[in-house]
């Protein structure tokens, strides 16, 4: 049994290390080519971009009908059904992904008739949701513990995407070509995963009715809510457009990016730990619990470190690497970056939900906090700008954690598992023993 034992934790420690490395290298070409790009196109033509990406995140709930949510679980219980399982929800994901683009073509073109320029970045921008789709593959590796073969797609893929941006800005080229910047990383994340199943010996793909409506039947109630995260991750910006202008867009997009350079840790963690908890869920149920709440101190006492220290660097860090023109982002980012540790313990969370099959909740919990970050957002923005968009997002987050939870019986109890964790008790830390 130790012995088993050790194996799993050497297979966690080597999963994780390999997203480490692709997020920290992701990170990092995205810091320095994010630099160059904010700088080159200005706080007008960096809001645009990040309008356009604001619709795109709008519709992410469409293309991947909240798949994404319950695929590990589905291909870990049933291992001979990966193939069909794999092949039914690309499908199922394309058809929306299509459907999601020409719907974001119409909506832009009435809303901003007026601004060519932004309905055409819009649309190029919005392309990528194709490719996106074959992120599918990407559950597979780490059903299986394999999630380097990820890391080393997007390494490869970024740094493609990323050397196509520093020739537009060696050839000083216009917004639109960078607008597409984003649909060459997803094509190779795409390409790359592709050939790596492959190398795999991953099962044949295929498409099943029968085995689709069964992930549906999973994923549906995640539909909902992915659409309510969609709009409390979107609205800000396409509020502080109509309300404000594209420069503020501009800001608060920077403020929210810079806010986003740490969270690789936390996603790595949590996307290292899954699939050993849901193996637990299965196997041992004190060490589910165990490995739940250490998984939620993971995340909030990293989230806390690092949202303290880019807080206290913030003007130095944005006025020297950014410049002068993103000084106003300097308020909304030390208000944002504490909303990234919550974001992820949400994240954390939907491990437990899955596991417990208490899907059915997570559409009211997500409707509650969509309502409460409109109603904040139509609040606060006219009163302190920026600000009041970041300050939105956060009570937004803190409330979908601890506040609407606790309204519902069946979801007290991860509540109380969240908050054992984040006060180390029942175990979190491990005693040595003499």
């Amino acid at each position: 049994m130790n012995r088993i034992k050790r194996i799993i934790q050497n297979r966690m420690v080597r999963n994780a290390s390999w997203l480490m490395l692709g997020r920290i290298f992701h990170i990092i070409i995205n810091f320095f080519v994010g630099i160059l790009t904010a700088r080159y196109l200005g706080p007008s033509n960096y809001g645009i971009i990040n309008y356009a990406a604001a619709y795109a995140t709008f519709f992410t709930s469409f293309c991947t009908l909240g798949i994404n949510s319950v695929i590990v679980k589905i291909l870990i219980d049933n291992p001979k059904e990966e193939g069909e399982a794999l092949g039914s929800s690309i499908v199922m994901r394309m058809i929306s992904s299509i459907l999601s683009l020409m719907t974001i073509v119409g909506i832009v073109s009435v809303i901003d008739h007026s601004e060519p320029l932004s309905v055409f970045v819009t649309f190029l921008y919005s392309i990528s949701l194709l490719f996106q789709v074959f992120d599918t593959f990407n559950y597979w590796f780490q059903a299986r513990l394999l999630s380097k073969y990820f890391a080393i797609a997007t390494l490869v893929s970024y740094s493609i995407a990323s050397a196509y941006k520093v020739l537009l800005l060696a050839f000083g080229m216009s917004v639109e070509w960078f607008a597409i910047s984003n649909s060459v990383d997803s094509f190779f994340v795409a390409l790359f995963l592709y050939i790596f199943y492959k190398k795999k010996n991953g099962p044949k793909l295929s498409f099943s009715m029968r085995k689709s409506k069964e992930i549906l039947a999973d994923s549906y109630n995640y539909i909902l809510p992915g659409l309510m995260v969609s709009i409390y991750a979107a609205t800000d910006k396409l509020m502080l457009e109509q309300m404000m202008s594209k420069e503020s867009v501009g800001y608060y997009s920077l403020a929210v990016q810079i806010s986003l350079l740490w969270a690789f840790v936390l996603g790595a963690i949590i996307d290292s730990l899954r699939p050993t908890i849901m193996e637990y869920h299965n196997t041992d149920k004190k060490k589910y619990l165990l490995y739940n709440r250490r998984l939620y101190a993971l995340v909030f006492y990293v989230s806390v470190a690092f949202s303290a220290m880019f807080s206290i660097i913030a003007p130095l860090f944005i006025g020297i690497i950014y410049g002068e023109a993103y000084l106003p982002a300097v308020q909304p980012f030390r208000v944002v970056v504490w909303y990234v540790g919550f974001s992820y313990l949400g994240v954390a969370r939907n491990i437990w939900i899955v596991c417990e099959r208490k899907q059915r909740y997570v559409k009211y919990i997500y409707f509650a906090s969509a309502a409460i970050n409109v109603a904040l957002n139509y609040l606060l923005i006219p009163l302190i700008g920026t600000t009041g968009a970041a300050l939105a997002s956060l009570i937004t987050q803190i409330s979908t954690i601890f506040g609407v939870p606790l309204l519902m019986k069946d979801l007290r109890s991860v509540t109380r598992l969240i908050l054992s964790g984040i006060m180390l008790k029942d175990g979190v830390l491990p005693v040595r023993k003499k």
